[in-house]
């Protein structure tokens, strides 16, 4: 695939061959620290825009309103024009509290896909890696035999370090994640997480692609925003696009909502992603659980 084809119509293979042949859209929208109602018009702005992929937890406490944003919209069809069905958007949630009892995670994955309304959930990630090597690994069986029973289409993990990546391949799981939903931007590229990552198959999500706007006018930005006539926005989300990064912009405007998935119409060119590359000053914009005990 071409750089410059990556829009919000992409969808990309996961790469594990226990995926259930599932593709991932290659840009979603984040719902983190959204209201019910904030979350509720992001959700229908972004699938009129043309996203098919929303990311929502059980921390957020959005999962209803997110899910049934998702089922109304595809059952008005004055809205959904292309006559889109459930299987077409892809919906993510992810597990609040890692535990050393089986039944507990597996509950939990269960409420959430009750809570969402939405028949099943197409990744399902560990939020963190709190808890220690126990909670991890249990709550990491529960997300897979979630998957082999149907709940869930495909497991993941969120904020994993390479240590606690590295824990779960020693202990020869059936599957490893598909996905480390970890923040990163230029301020922040965690260049050893995703070189682990990247070399395992593991997809990296990057959460708060935009540096949640703290860095907007850094003098680098302005400069290649210019130079390539788009927004901030969109200059960070191409970033994390063309280094195989699945971006999650939120916002909850629509107008910026629209112009984030925007991003199909230039390539930044290789010395200028050399240069947002330089930028990295570990930048951490809300938590850094990758070196959890």
């Amino acid at each position: 695939m071409a750089p410059n084809s990556y829009s919000l119509a992409t969808r990309l293979p996961l790469p594990l061959a226990t995926n259930n042949n599932l593709t991932i859209p290659a840009i979603h929208l984040g719902v983190y620290l959204m209201s019910s109602r904030e979350a509720s018009r992001a959700v229908r702005a972004a699938l009129s825009s043309g996203y098919r992929a929303i990311d929502s937890a059980q921390m957020y406490r959005n999962e209803r309103d997110c899910g049934k944003a998702i089922s109304d919209w595809l059952g008005d069809s004055s809205l959904n024009t292309a006559g889109l069905r459930r299987e077409d958007i892809f919906f993510t949630s992810k597990l609040a509290s890692n535990s050393t009892d089986y039944d507990t995670v597996r509950n939990s994955i269960r409420q959430s896909i009750k809570t969402c309304g939405l028949g099943y959930i197409d990744l399902f990630l560990l939020h963190s890696p709190y808890g220690g090597k126990q909670a991890r690994l249990t709550s990491w069986r529960a997300v897979e035999d979630a998957v082999a029973d149907g709940e869930i289409k495909i497991g993941g993990v969120s904020n994993f370090g390479v240590k606690h990546l590295e824990e779960l391949v020693a202990s020869k799981p059936q599957t490893l994640p598909a996905v480390n939903q970890i923040e990163v931007h230029p301020f922040n590229t965690r260049t050893g997480i995703t070189e682990f990552c990247q070399s395992k198959g593991i997809v990296v999500e990057a959460y708060a692609p935009l540096a949640r706007a703290l860095r907007m006018k850094h003098p680098v930005i302005a400069e290649l925003s210019r130079k390539y006539s788009c927004t901030p926005a969109q200059l960070m989300v191409r970033w994390s696009l063309q280094h195989g990064f699945v971006p999650l912009p939120k916002s909850v405007s629509e107008e910026r909502i629209r112009a984030n998935g925007r991003v199909e119409s230039f390539e930044i060119e290789g010395g200028d992603m050399q240069k947002m590359d330089g930028l990295d000053e570990y930048l951490v914009t809300d938590w850094d659980p990758v070196d959890a005990p």
